[in-house]
């Protein structure tokens, strides 16, 4: 698979990553041996990193991505994060970036992955209450350790980005990206461009809507956390519904699937971009890892923008509550 590099410190990685949040939290059953078959088969594939966190479980994703990578270490990347606290209550989300809490938690998740190192670990989103100064500060002394090799953040704003990088280099920014998530086009995809960071887009298949597989708001499972989520409610998921069969139509052109034309569109805009479809099935990373090999023209990216252009999506990607912890 081709390589990309994140950073200038020059993080290596496959253009395509497995995400595996939903291998133990948030997408109805789970089922663990398929699980790590899928990450055994990813491995097998030329994808060479897992994104995981402490909060996916909550810290049983971990657990079973150590589990997984047993006798594999240095076969595999590690992208792991902290800083999303949970708790007995599934409802309850707090954000803590205290240094203490920093130094805690990594080595917490470093018994967890079974491993000494982490590859890159993330701050997962900002803490409004501590200065970011104060929690890079904590990550690189993770780094002069050794307990962890490069650092990043999750859904950061631009200000805070700057800020952060002239503490420590980051390498990478993970946020949600996908032809119906475009809004770090906006302010966040120029600042890493200028502070030559990387860029990891999260969901870019669009938790799935993108695939064209989901037809109906009663295919997700009672646990599903897509329920909750303004896009696919009501006159909403009609709406995107429509959005993703514009899509369809310019991938039957094309004789491939919808879902590789989302990834191969996320790919195609830029070398600094590297995309983290999850998926707990070894069919669908199978068909995911595919659209590293397609390859879109002027022409067609033209016409994905022509028929699925940015704002088009309705509904927030988040509930109001969560919106609120982006950017920061």
């Amino acid at each position: 698979m081709e390589q990309r590099i994140l950073g200038t410190q020059v993080l290596t990685v496959s253009a395509q990553g497995l995400g595996c949040m939903g291998m133990s939290d948030f997408y109805g059953q789970l089922d663990e041996a398929e699980a790590t078959a899928t990450i055994h088969r990813a491995l097998e594939l030329g994808v060479t990193f897992l994104d995981t966190a402490d909060a996916y479980g909550p810290f049983t994703n971990e657990e079973l991505v150590g589990r997984a990578v047993r006798g594999k270490r240095d076969q595999v990347i590690i992208f792991t994060k902290f800083g999303i606290q949970r708790s007995a209550d599934p409802a309850f989300r707090g954000i803590c970036g205290r240094p203490e809490y920093v130094r805690s938690a990594c080595d917490r998740s470093l018994k967890r992955l079974g491993t000494d190192h982490i590859d890159l670990y993330y701050q997962h989103r900002v803490d409004p209450d501590v200065p970011i100064e104060e929690t890079v500060g904590a990550m690189a002394d993770l780094v002069k350790a050794g307990k962890v090799r490069f650092i990043g953040l999750s859904e950061a704003g631009p200000v805070t980005i700057r800020r952060a990088h002239a503490v420590h280099p980051i390498s990478a920014v993970q946020s949600e990206y996908s032809l119906w998530s475009r809004d770090q086009e906006d302010d966040v995809l120029p600042v890493l461009r200028e502070l030559g960071i990387g860029f990891v887009a999260y969901s870019p298949l669009g938790r799935g809507f993108l695939t064209g597989q989901i037809t109906r708001f009663e295919d997700f499972a009672e646990d599903d956390y897509r329920r909750t989520s303004p896009r696919f409610q009501g006159e909403n998921f009609a709406k995107n519904l429509e959005l993703v069969e514009r899509v369809k139509a310019i991938a039957a052109a094309k004789g491939i699937t919808a879902g590789k034309i989302a990834l191969a569109w996320v790919l195609a805009q830029g070398e600094d971009i590297v995309a983290i479809p999850g998926t707990k099935r070894r069919k669908y990373l199978e068909e995911n890892v595919a659209a590293t090999d397609v390859v879109l023209s002027a022409d067609e990216l033209a016409a994905i923008e022509k028929e699925l252009p940015r704002g088009a999506v309705a509904g927030e990607r988040y509930p109001a509550a969560m919106m609120g912890l982006l950017k920061r």
